[in-house]
C-alpha cells in the first residue's frame, strides 16, 4: 500500500527556491522601516535639544525663576541669617511643580539691596564729578563660584547697626574702581554715620556667564551708568560689593531697600519636548496660580515671584510651530514614495509569478487560499525585517517613547506584506481570455479611476487654498502651523497642517496623473513621423515606449512627487539662507559692528583710527545712537512712541547705506535750515522709519534727548537703516546735535576679525565687536532649526533614493520582454550599437517625462504655495525683529528644480545603457527557446 502523499511547506519552499527576491525584500522593508521608525525619534530628538537649548542659552535673567521678600529695619535680623536663608532655600526647591527642577549648582539665595547706594567720600571714580552707587549683596556659597585673587574672602557677623563690615569685589570692579585689598568704602545708614565696608579680597568669577553671576551682571561687573541731567549726559559707575552672609542684617540698617531673595536656575538635563505644555503650566502656575500661594505660605504673604521662563517657551512653541510644516512636508513626501516603492517591489514579484498564479488559479485555488500563502511568504520576511529597523531606529537615533517609532514601522510592514497579494490576487478575480494589451497608448481609464483622480484634484486644490491663505499673519511660517505642529504631535493637533503639509504631495499626484493621461498623446504624433525614418531603431524605441505597461504610473508617480518635494525644499531652504545672510547685515548694519556697553557709552577718540588702519577695512563709520528717546502724538493721532535716534555723518554714512542698499539717501537731506521762526531750536531735518513718520506727519516736532534738544521735520523715509535693525529710528546730521558722543562704529571690508578684535582692544575701553559672520552663525544655533534643517535634507536624500529604486523597478519590470526582443532583433542583424541605442531611447521618453513633469510641477507648486511660505519668519524666529516687515517672497531656486531633474535623465541613461551591454554581451542564444512565449 502506498505511503502517505508528503507536501512540501509552500513558505519554505519559495523561500528556499527565491533566497535572493527573499533577502531584496527584507533589506527594503528594514531600511524603509528604520526611516520611518527614525523620523519621529529624530523629531522629538531636536525637540528635546531645542527646548533644553532655548532654557539654557537664554539670558539667565529670562531662564530663572526669582522669588523676593521685601525686608526693613523692622525685620528681625535672625531671619536672614545664613541658616533660616538656606532652610527656607530648601523648601522653595522641594515645592517646585514638575517638570521645573532646580540647577542646584547655580541656584543661589541671600539678601541685596535693591536701591543703589552713592559712595561718600573721594577716592573713588567719578567721571563726570558723580561718585559711584554700590549694590550690596550677599550671596550663598561665594567660595565655590569664585577664586580669591588678591586677599581673602569677607568675613564676621554684623547687626542691624553695625557701622563696618568687610566685602569682596570682582576683577572687572577692582579694575574699573581701582579698589584692592585694605581700600574703604563708605555708604550712608539710616540712623547714624556711614557704614564702612572694607574690602578684604579680589574674586575672579567662575563661569561668569552662568546663572549665579548672570542674573544680576552688576555683581561681576561694573557698569557705566547715564544720568539724565538738565544739559549733557552725565555718567557714573555702579558696582556691586559681596557681603558674608553673616552680615545680613546689615543691610536691613541702609536705606537701600534690602529684600532677601531665592533665584532657582532651571535645570534642563530631565527634559523632553513632551515636557513643554506641561512646564509652561507649571511657570503660569508659579506666577500666578496655586504654586505662588504655597510658595507664598512658605515665604510669606509678600513674596513675589518674578520669570520670564514663559515668554523662553513661547518663543519655543513658535519655533516648533514654523518649522513643523516643513518638516511635515519632508515626511509626506518621502513616505509616499517609500510607499510607492514598496508597492512596486510587490508588483514586480506579481507580474513576475502571473503564470504560476493563473496556473493555481485555474486548478481550483481559491482567492483567500492564494493571498493567504502569499500574505505568508512575504510576512516571514518583511516582518522580522521591520522588527530589525525598528530595533536599529530605537538604538540608534534618540531616545523617548516608541509608540510613533513603532507605530511606524508597523505601516512599513504591514503595506509590505499587503503589496503582493493585493497585486497578484486582484486579476485572478476573473479569468483572463487571450493575452490582451496592458499598455499606456492602448489603457481606456475606468470610471473609478476618473473619480480617484478627481478626489485628488479636490484634495490638492483645498491644500494649496489652506496654505495660500494660512499663513504668515496667523503665526506660521507655513499656513496651518500651530503650537507643538511637527509630526507627529502636529498631526493630532491639527489636523489643517497636516493637510497643508501633504499639499505638495498632493500636487505631484495630481501632476503625475495628468502627465499619464497627456504621455499616449506625445507618442501617437511621433510615431507616424517616425515610420519614415530609414532606421529601424527609432521607429522601434518608440513602439516599446507606447507599449509600456499602464503599470508605468508608479515610477512616474514616485518620481514626481520625490523631485517635487527636493524642488520645494530645496526653495524653502535657499529663501531662509537668502534670509538670514540678510539678517546678518541688519543686524550688524556693515560686515562688523564696533560698540561700548548697551551702545550707550561713547567711543574711545582713538579706535577710529586704530580700526581703519586693520587690513582689509575699507571703510569705518562712527554714529551716534541713543535709545529709548520718547516722542509724542501729534494731535489726532493717538498715543506716542519711544524712538531711537542716530546722528550721523551724512556723507560717510549715505555712502553706507546706499552701498548696503538700505535705506540710501542724498547727504543734502540733512542740510541745516536754522531756527523756526526766531526759535531757540534748531530745526534739523531728518530720514525716518515709516512708523515715525505716520505719527509725525509733515509737522516740525520738539525732540529731547541726551544729545540735545532740537525741532524735527521728515526729509525722507525709509524702512531700514544701518546703523539700527528693525527699530523706530530718526537719523539727523550729529555736526547740529547739542552733545556730539559717537557711539557706534560700523566696519565694512574684507579683515580678518582677530586682528580687528585686537585693534579695538589696544584702545581699552571694554567695546565689543560684533562680525556679520557671528550674526549669521547665531541665526541657526537653535537645535530646532538646524535639526529641522538637517532632517528635511535627508528626506529628500532618501526620497532620492527611492525614487532611483522606483526607475530602476521599472526598467526591470519590462526586462524579460525587452531582452527576447534584443535577442531576436540580434539573430536578425541588429547591430550592438544599434542595441544600446535602441534600449536608451526606449527608457528616455518616461525619463523626459519624469525630469521635465518634476521640474514643472516642482515649480508650480512654489508658484501655488509661496503666498502661504514666508522663509524670513521661517529662517528668523528667534529672531524677529531683523525679519522684513512684510516678509520675504519665496523664489523657486534654479538648482533644486534642475540638478534633481538632470539625476533623473542620468540615472535612466545610466541603468539603460548597463543593461543594453548586459544584454549585448550574454548573445541571443541563451534568450531563445522553443515555446517561448515572450
Amino acid at each position: 500500500m502506498p505511503g502517505p502523499v508528503v507536501v512540501a511547506p509552500w513558505v519554505r519552499t519559495r523561500l528556499r527556491a527565491f533566497p535572493g527576491a527573499a533577502l531584496a525584500l527584507a533589506l527594503l522593508v528594514a531600511v524603509t522601516a528604520f526611516l520611518a521608525a527614525a523620523f519621529p525619534r529624530a523629531v522629538e530628538a531636536y525637540g528635546t535639544d531645542g527646548l533644553r537649548h532655548r532654557i539654557a542659552s537664554a539670558d539667565p535673567r529670562d531662564s530663572v525663576v526669582e522669588l523676593g521678600v521685601r525686608t526693613d529695619r523692622s525685620t528681625e535680623a535672625a531671619h536672614v541669617a545664613p541658616e533660616p536663608l538656606g532652610a527656607l532655600h530648601e523648601a522653595v526647591v522641594g515645592a517646585l511643580p514638575e517638570p521645573v527642577r532646580a540647577d542646584a549648582d547655580q541656584s543661589s539665595y541671600g539678601v541685596r539691596t535693591t536701591r543703589p547706594l552713592p559712595a561718600a567720600g573721594g577716592g573713588l571714580p567719578a567721571p563726570d564729578g558723580l561718585p559711584p552707587e554700590f549694590t550690596l549683596a550677599t550671596p550663598s556659597d561665594l567660595a565655590r563660584h569664585a577664586t580669591v585673587r588678591a586677599g581673602r574672602l569677607p568675613a564676621g557677623r554684623a547687626a542691624v547697626t553695625a557701622t563696618e563690615v568687610e566685602a569682596a569685589v570682582t576683577t572687572g570692579t577692582a579694575a574699573s574702581l581701582g579698589l584692592a585689598p585694605g581700600s574703604v568704602v563708605r555708604l550712608p545708614r539710616d540712623g547714624g554715620g556711614p557704614l564702612t565696608v572694607r574690602i578684604t579680597g579680589i574674586l575672579r568669577p567662575r563661569s561668569p556667564e552662568r546663572a549665579y553671576w548672570s542674573v544680576e551682571p552688576l555683581l561681576r561687573t561694573p557698569e557705566l551708568t547715564a544720568r539724565d541731567t538738565a544739559g549733557a549726559p552725565r555718567y557714573l559707575w555702579s558696582a556691586a560689593l559681596l557681603l558674608p552672609p553673616a552680615s545680613a542684617p546689615a543691610l536691613l540698617g541702609t536705606g537701600g531697600e534690602p529684600q532677601a531673595f531665592w533665584r532657582i536656575a532651571p535645570g534642563t538635563g530631565h527634559l523632553t519636548a513632551g515636557d513643554a505644555p506641561a512646564l509652561r503650566a507649571a511657570v503660569a502656575s508659579l506666577s500666578g496660580g496655586p504654586d505662588l500661594t504655597a510658595m507664598r505660605r512658605t515665604l510669606g504673604t509678600t513674596a513675589v515671584v518674578d520669570t520670564r521662563l514663559g515668554e523662553l517657551l513661547a518663543s519655543y512653541d513658535a519655533m516648533r510651530s514654523a518649522v513643523g510644516p516643513v518638516v511635515a512636508v519632508a515626511a509626506f513626501g518621502t513616505g509616499t514614495v517609500a510607499v510607492v516603492v514598496v508597492a512596486m517591489a510587490g508588483g514586480l514579484a506579481a507580474a513576475r509569478r502571473r503564470d504560476e498564479l493563473a496556473l493555481l488559479r485555474s486548478r481550483g485555488g481559491s482567492l483567500r487560499g492564494i493571498g493567504g500563502r502569499l500574505l505568508a511568504e512575504t510576512a516571514v520576511v518583511a516582518v522580522p525585517a521591520a522588527v530589525l529597523g525598528l530595533t536599529l531606529a530605537v538604538w540608534l537615533v534618540g531616545s523617548g517613547p516608541v509608540g510613533y517609532a513603532a507605530a511606524g514601522a508597523a505601516a512599513v510592514a504591514l503595506v509590505a506584506c499587503a503589496a503582493l497579494p493585493l497585486r497578484a490576487v486582484y486579476p485572478l478575480r476573473r479569468p483572463e481570455v487571450g493575452g490582451g494589451r496592458d499598455d499606456l497608448v492602448a489603457a481606456r481609464p475606468s470610471w473609478r479611476r476618473t473619480v480617484a483622480e478627481l478626489t485628488l484634484l479636490v484634495l490638492a486644490v483645498g491644500a494649496v487654498m489652506a496654505l495660500r491663505q494660512g499663513a504668515p499673519d496667523r503665526g506660521g511660517a507655513l499656513g496651518g502651523g500651530a503650537p507643538g505642529g511637527d509630526l507627529p504631535a502636529g498631526a493630532a493637533q491639527d489636523p489643517g497642517g497636516v493637510l497643508t503639509g501633504a499639499a505638495p504631495v498632493l500636487v505631484a499626484l495630481v501632476a503625475a496623473l495628468v502627465l499619464v493621461r497627456l504621455y499616449p498623446v506625445p507618442l501617437r504624433w511621433l510615431a507616424r513621423p517616425a515610420r519614415r525614418l530609414r532606421g529601424v531603431v527609432g521607429p522601434l524605441s518608440l513602439a516599446r515606449a507606447a507599449r509600456s505597461s499602464a503599470a508605468g504610473v508608479l515610477p512616474l508617480l514616485a518620481l514626481l512627487v520625490a523631485l517635487t518635494t527636493a524642488a520645494f525644499g530645496g526653495s524653502v531652504l535657499a529663501g531662509m539662507s537668502a534670509a538670514r545672510d540678510e539678517a546678518a547685515v541688519l543686524a550688524t548694519g556693515a560686515d562688523a559692528r564696533v560698540a561700548g556697553a548697551g551702545e550707550a557709552a561713547p567711543l574711545p577718540p582713538a579706535v577710529v583710527e586704530a580700526v581703519r588702519g586693520v587690513p582689509g577695512v575699507r571703510e569705518a563709520v562712527p554714529v551716534q545712537v541713543e535709545y529709548g528717546v520718547p516722542l509724542a502724538a501729534r494731535p489726532g493721532v493717538p498715543g506716542s512712541m519711544s524712538v531711537t535716534l542716530i546722528g550721523v555723518d551724512p556723507e560717510a554714512y549715505a555712502a553706507l547705506a546706499r552701498r548696503g542698499g538700505r535705506g540710501g539717501f542724498r547727504p543734502a537731506d540733512l542740510a541745516r535750515e536754522g531756527p523756526p521762526d526766531g526759535g531757540r531750536e534748531p530745526l534739523l531735518p531728518a530720514i525716518v522709519s515709516p512708523s515715525v513718520a505716520e505719527l509725525t506727519g509733515s509737522e516740525q516736532r520738539l525732540v529731547q534727548a541726551r544729545a540735545g534738544t532740537f525741532r524735527m521735520r521728515v526729509a525722507g523715509v525709509r524702512e531700514r537703516t544701518p546703523a539700527v535693525p528693525g527699530a523706530d529710528f530718526i537719523v539727523v546730521n550729529a555736526a547740529h546735535l547739542a552733545y556730539r558722543a559717537d557711539t557706534v562704529l560700523l566696519v565694512n571690508g574684507s579683515m580678518d576679525g582677530g586682528e580687528l578684535r585686537s585693534a579695538v582692544r589696544s584702545v581699552g575701553g571694554g567695546l565689543s565687536v560684533l562680525l556679520r559672520s557671528q550674526a549669521r552663525a547665531a541665526l541657526v544655533a537653535s537645535p530646532v532649526q538646524t535639526g529641522a534643517e538637517r532632517l528635511y535634507a535627508l528626506a529628500v536624500a532618501a526620497g532620492a533614493g527611492y525614487a532611483a529604486l522606483a526607475l530602476l523597478l521599472s526598467l526591470l519590470h519590462g526586462t524579460p520582454g525587452r531582452v527576447a526582443l534584443l535577442a531576436r532583433l540580434r539573430t536578425m542583424g541588429l547591430s550592438r550599437r544599434q542595441a544600446r541605442w535602441l534600449v536608451g531611447l526606449e527608457a528616455l521618453p518616461q525619463a523626459l517625462l519624469a525630469a521635465v513633469g518634476g521640474a514643472s510641477a516642482g515649480w508650480a507648486t512654489v508658484a501655488l504655495l509661496a503666498p502661504g511660505v514666508d522663509p524670513a519668519r521661517l529662517a528668523l524666529v528667534a529672531a524677529p525683529g531683523l525679519a522684513p516687515p512684510a516678509g520675504a517672497p519665496l523664489p523657486a531656486d534654479p538648482w533644486a528644480l534642475a540638478l534633481p531633474s538632470a539625476g533623473v535623465l542620468v540615472l535612466a541613461a545610466v541603468v539603460a545603457v548597463g543593461q543594453a551591454r548586459w544584454v549585448v554581451r550574454r548573445g541571443p542564444i541563451g534568450e531563445l527557446g522553443a515555446g517561448d512565449a515572450r
